[in-house]
């Protein structure tokens, strides 16, 4: 495995598992894939080099089978919400994997699951690239640049100790302007009483010599005054 790479356990081989865990190898990751169909490991294609795992994704001994735990992230992105909130659970609770994104095709469970402290991407307007950077939360990942090359929008992770803190709060600390966010799976742009929940995507508009001030500031917890 190369330098920086991590473990990723994905549970659910289908469209979206199948495209998650090819991306995340192409990024030099190791991975590997629980689903209950044989057959589902086809979508993967010949190239993949991961482990296949046959077996329910909450199941102890088929995670282990997985490597979970040597993981550094489980996403559970099987078609049913209550496999996926319980597999993710399993793998918080029992195994102590605190890097887990569960995929909801309920839109009105998401606020329930993220108060158990899973956060959870719902089905509509979802991608398998949005989970992949819940999963790799290391640093912000840029979304768009200018042609010059100089401008920015980056996805900024965002310590969990802001959570609570008004938006425009954040930009004064950071210095940077946050002109949207992502909440379960929606588009917002902040307004001035707009305050940053748990499982938000903050993204944040800098220039190349701002990204690491903003995100030192912003992957820290804030600093008490």
């Amino acid at each position: 495995m190369e330098a920086g790479a991590v473990h990723i356990v994905i549970m659910g081989c289908g469209r979206v598992g199948s495209s998650l865990a090819r991306a995340l190898e192409h990024r030099g990751h190791s991975v590997a894939v629980i689903d209950i169909v044989q057959d589902a490991f086809r979508r993967l294609g010949p190239e993949f080099q991961g482990k296949t795992v046959k077996g329910v994704g909450f199941d102890r001994q088929v995670l282990q089978r997985a490597g979970i735990e040597r993981a550094d992230g489980f996403a559970a992105v099987s078609s049913g919400d209550n496999s996926n909130i319980l597999a993710a659970r399993v793998v918080r609770e029992t195994f102590e994997v605190h890097n887990v994104v569960a995929r909801i095709y309920d839109q009105n469970r998401a606020e329930v699951y993220e108060r158990l402290g899973i956060p959870s991407v719902a089905t509509v307007r979802w991608a398998a690239d949005q989970v992949l950077r819940r999963l790799l939360p290391s640093g912000s990942e840029p979304q768009w640049r200018d042609p010059s090359g100089s401008v920015r929008l980056n996805e900024v992770h965002v310590n969990t100790g802001w959570v609570g803190t008004k938006v425009t709060a954040m930009e004064s600390a950071a210095r940077c302007k946050i002109p949207f966010l992502m909440r379960f799976g929606t588009g917002m742009v902040p307004g001035d009483g707009t305050v940053f929940q748990d499982g938000d995507l903050i993204y944040a508009a800098v220039t190349n010599e701002q990204v690491p001030d903003v995100e030192d500031v912003l992957g820290r917890p804030p600093v008490e005054h």
